[in-house]
């Protein structure tokens, strides 16, 4: 069709487990929803809704980084976790999803590509799409835990690669990156000419502790330009409140002229409200309360999973270390497509590998974070389905 960019012209087309599982909701039947990834809807602390009442919410103080107050709580939540950050590298957008669009703007021309992870959440293709950028899969292989190796990196890349993607921990995997990962991966981007892009919205939610475990790459000192994305929506779980931020590091000179034509990219858009902003500090206070239960939650749930498990199944719970998912290995046949629609027969939604682009055998997903009854409930259903 003409007038029309190619690049929205994204597949409408439903698959069938889309399908059946909108039909079964229109039915109005019930189902035990293992795919539910809004913290809002299940049950955790919320922070009062007054304190985006602020005396001042409605006054407009356009500051193409971020209103300085909001950036200084930001850095007090980073050193809080180890990480020493200025508020100076530091520049809010409204989410992380426009974040990368803003660095896939500063960093490549059109036709350019940046390097992502497989398996990974099925968001990058289109955010890099948008913006005339394309992708490259690199590989976590299943033998490293589904952890970054740099040899899958380095085969990825090609002449037109400016940028990799790291998700730190893994989402859905779930899968941290440890210091030698993070150096040889350093040593290649210098060599390469590569900016890192870490996606650390889940890094404040490990179930566990691990030796050479890296944290969070924001505040790290490291040879190449860094670009370390966070925001309200997970560290708070407040995705409705529309903030995120990016610290921005690297060599000073690299790191200043990024920040400066970011500026210039965020004075364009200027889309971070007011009162989100002026409220951040009681936000990010409210933080603890809500990743406390969230743990509690996920780490319950994770251990239901695990026990349910009966001894010699065919079926096993992949190890990870962090984030909201828990991620099972399932026989390759009937397959992935074959027993989520089984299991959505039996009123358990859960998401097929497919959707993250698992590869080397068939792999399901399935959310941590509903409520311990919903979770308790479809568990019975799972074992049976998987049991057949």
């Amino acid at each position: 069709m003409s007038g029309f960019s190619a690049r929205t012209d994204f597949p409408r087309t439903w698959n069938r487990l889309a399908q059946s599982l909108a039909e079964r909701k229109a039915r109005g039947e019930p189902l035990a929803d293992l795919t539910e990834s809004n913290p809002t809807r299940v049950g955790l602390p919320q922070p009062d809704p007054s304190l985006l009442a602020t005396p001042t919410a409605f006054t407009y103080a356009p500051e193409p980084l971020g209103l300085l107050s909001a950036r200084e709580a930001v850095a007090r939540h980073l050193a809080s976790r180890g990480a020493a950050v200025s508020p100076e590298h530091l520049i809010l957008s409204a989410s992380t999803s426009e974040a990368y669009g803003w660095l896939f703007k500063l960093l490549c021309e059109p036709g350019d590509n940046v390097l992502v992870p497989a398996p990974s959440y099925p968001l990058f293709e289109y955010l890099t799409r948008l913006e005339n950028v394309e992708v490259r899969p690199y590989r976590l292989p299943r033998a490293h835990g589904f952890g970054l190796d740099v040899e899958e990196v380095a085969a990825a890349r090609d002449a037109c690669s400016r940028a990799v993607l790291v998700v730190n921990p893994g989402n859905p995997t779930g899968h941290y990156l440890h210091e030698g990962e993070l150096a040889a991966l350093a040593k290649l981007c210098v060599d390469s000419g590569l900016a890192l892009i870490s996606d650390e919205v889940f890094s404040d939610f490990a179930w566990d502790t691990e030796p050479d475990r890296v944290a969070r790459v924001a505040g790290r000192s490291l040879p190449m330009l860094t670009f370390s994305l966070s925001g309200l929506s997970k560290v708070a779980g407040l995705p409705g409140l529309k903030l995120g931020w990016t610290h921005v590091n690297g060599p000073s000179v690299a790191r200043d002229e990024a920040l400066a034509r970011l500026e210039w990219v965020a004075d364009t858009f200027l889309s971070v409200g007011t009162p989100v902003q002026q409220a951040l500090p009681a936000l990010l206070a409210h933080a603890p309360r809500f990743q406390a239960a969230l743990l509690e939650r996920v780490r319950d749930n994770r251990r239901r999973l695990v026990a349910a498990r009966p001894s010699g199944a065919t079926w096993d719970v992949v190890p990870a270390h962090g984030g909201w998912s828990a991620v099972l290995r399932i026989p390759r046949e009937p397959g992935e497509e074959a027993t989520c629609l089984a299991l959505l027969d039996a009123g358990v939604a859960v998401q097929p590998g497919y959707f993250y682009d698992f590869a080397g055998g068939a792999f399901l997903v399935l959310s941590l974070l509903p409520p311990a009854d919903v979770f308790e409930a479809a568990l019975g259903p799972l074992v049976r389905e998987l049991a057949r």
